[in-house]
């Protein structure tokens, strides 16, 4: 009896052992965080099949291919023309400005991510270039939806009291700019303080911004849940409480004829930013917020690959700000249709010159001109 019960005891003992092994491998290798060794992180099931699978690997650089595409072009056009072709800056030109300098300074490093992803989500341009990358990724979607924010908040502005010297200021424009540039930098420093390039044992790859250390698992949800609650829920508060005042206050000009270019304005601005919201940013910020909690739950099913799909959209806001520029700014339009029909400053300026000398007569269809008392014919 006694060699028998040692033998129970032993038999025990072993299931205890293996169990408890299984249950800590199963925990520690839920969604991409994994178990750390000298060499690198062993990944589970799941977290292998998000790095091997066709949406990380073909998928996603698709996306980023035409966000480069269609970006890169458009937000240097606007900013070109926001700095040398509009003379006279005001507060809204000022805030697009700094909108297509954040697109573009996260456009001119995405040729790197789809390398990356092409390269089976093998990093190989070092960390430091790692660490940029995500962290102008985070800095222009957070900056974007500020600069947006301030956008709604002038026009709000511009639509029920125009004649303010103070919303009209450009200084301070320049000023809310230079506040949300310097805040901006300040909250992604925590991103280059932690390890963005990461081994994955078994794949044989360096992972860059996909795969959490565990030992810094706590850290990264928290400062990613801070940022999608500081950086979105606040911005958007003001977006909204912007349109919907707006709203109100052209419903309640509707009889003024002058007031339908205004109404139809903020409606296209509105419709816009909703687009905007809806397909870029709230995607992303509400994975974001759902992935790091299942994170810290340690979930087994961590929602990594839809995490990953939703960022991949957020960078499609550099393709829908022009847009914006687009139908806000009457003088960008101008100055991009005249942009594409190569006519110099000089040359509109003679234009606008000659078109305002000149006075068209309906009764004898000719056309008068004020400056030499001339008169031209003209076939209708």
């Amino acid at each position: 009896m006694g060699a028998g019960s040692r033998w129970l005891q032993l038999l025990l003992l072993l299931c205890w052992t293996q169990t408890s092994l299984t249950g800590n491998n199963a925990t520690e290798t839920r969604g991409l965080p994994g178990v750390e060794t000298n060499a690198g992180v062993i990944l589970g099931p799941v977290a292998l099949g998000v790095l091997k699978s066709r949406l990380t690997t073909v998928f996603l650089p698709i996306i980023y291919i035409i966000v480069f595409a269609v970006a890169l072009p458009t937000n240097a056009l606007a900013l070109w023309v926001f700095l040398f072709r509009i003379k006279s800056k005001h507060p809204s030109s000022i805030y697009m400005a700094n909108l297509a300098l954040a697109d573009l300074m996260f456009v001119v490093w995405i040729p790197l991510k789809i390398a990356y992803h092409f390269n089976g989500n093998n990093w190989t341009f070092g960390d430091g270039f790692c660490e940029v990358l995500v962290g102008f990724f985070y800095a222009n979607m957070y900056g974007s939806i500020a600069f947006i924010a301030c956008i709604s908040a002038q026009r709000y502005w511009a639509v029920v009291d125009p004649l303010s010297k103070r919303m009209r200021s450009n200084r301070i424009a320049i000023l809310v700019s230079t506040v949300i540039w310097v805040t901006i930098w300040l909250l992604t420093i925590p991103l280059y303080m932690y390890d963005q390039t990461v081994s994955v044992i078994g794949l044989n790859i360096l992972t860059c911004h996909d795969v959490t250390k565990l030992s810094q698992r706590s850290i990264a949800a928290g400062y990613f849940v801070t940022m999608g609650l500081v950086g979105f829920v606040l911005p958007t508060v003001v977006c909204v409480v912007s349109y919907i005042f707006m709203l109100k206050a052209l419903r309640n000009t509707m009889a003024d004829p002058t007031i339908a270019k205004k109404r139809q304005k903020a409606v296209v601005l509105i419709i816009t930013v909703l687009v905007m919201f809806i397909v870029c940013f709230a995607p992303s910020n509400i994975m974001l917020l759902v992935h790091y909690t299942l994170l810290l739950g340690e979930t087994e099913n961590t929602l990594y690959g839809f995490y990953l799909t939703t960022l991949c959209l957020a960078s499609m806001n550099s393709c829908l700000d022009p847009f914006i520029y687009y139908f806000i700014s009457e003088d960008f339009r101008e100055h991009v249709k005249n942009t594409f029909l190569c006519r110099s400053e000089r040359t509109v300026g003679r234009m606008k010159v000659s078109f305002s000398a000149m006075k068209y007569s309906r009764r004898n269809n000719t056309y008068t001109s004020s400056v030499t008392k001339n008169t031209q014919s003209s076939e209708i």
